[in-house]
């Protein structure tokens, strides 16, 4: 049984679709954030300014290599997961990968009161999310084996239309 990996923007829902599906399909479900914060007993806000986001980086692609061969989990990756090609090239050995994806406003109404986005934390504003959002777009839709908009729907209707595309690509 394949992996299945979300990738997209942070606040598209990764983490809470990853833990439906993984209910749903009767997988294990892993947070790739939350496995280098218990990994290094630090928290990624922490990682990012003492070591850098290049570090932290090194730490993703060590866990999602270990992913490429393992079978059964719903993975929940970073948002910046799918930028390396190293990356990229892991998830698709592993399993499927699945993008995730929701409009600037959606996002900025999901992570607006978050302290524990780095990337954001000092410029939480919906214009420097949809310029982010529009830099990676490239690299999500060239990972990306299957699309789900997450954009009002909930968690159960998400893991719903993913898993039965899934089980049409295996």
């Amino acid at each position: 049984m394949d992996n299945i990996f979300l990738i997209g923007y942070m606040g598209t829902g990764k983490t809470t679709v990853s833990r439906q599906l993984g209910r749903r399909m009767k997988r294990l479900e892993v947070d790739l954030d939350l496995e280098i914060e218990t990994r290094t007993g630090r928290t990624i806000p922490d990682i990012f300014e003492k070591e850098g986001e290049a570090y932290f980086r090194r730490m993703e692609t060590k866990v999602i290599r270990e992913y490429e061969n393992k079978q059964g989990y719903v993975v929940s990756c970073g948002g910046g997961a799918p930028l390396l090609a190293e990356n990229v090239e892991s998830m698709r050995k592993g399993g499927v990968i699945v993008l995730l994806t929701a409009s600037a406003h959606t996002v900025y109404q999901r992570v607006q009161g978050s302290k524990s986005r780095p990337l954001l934390n000092r410029n939480m504003k919906e214009e420097y999310i949809r310029e982010m959002m529009e830099a990676r777009e490239p690299y999500y839709r060239r990972a990306a084996q299957i699309t789900v908009a997450t954009d009002d729907k909930s968690p159960e209707e998400l893991a719903a239309m993913i898993a039965e595309a899934v089980e049409k690509l295996q």
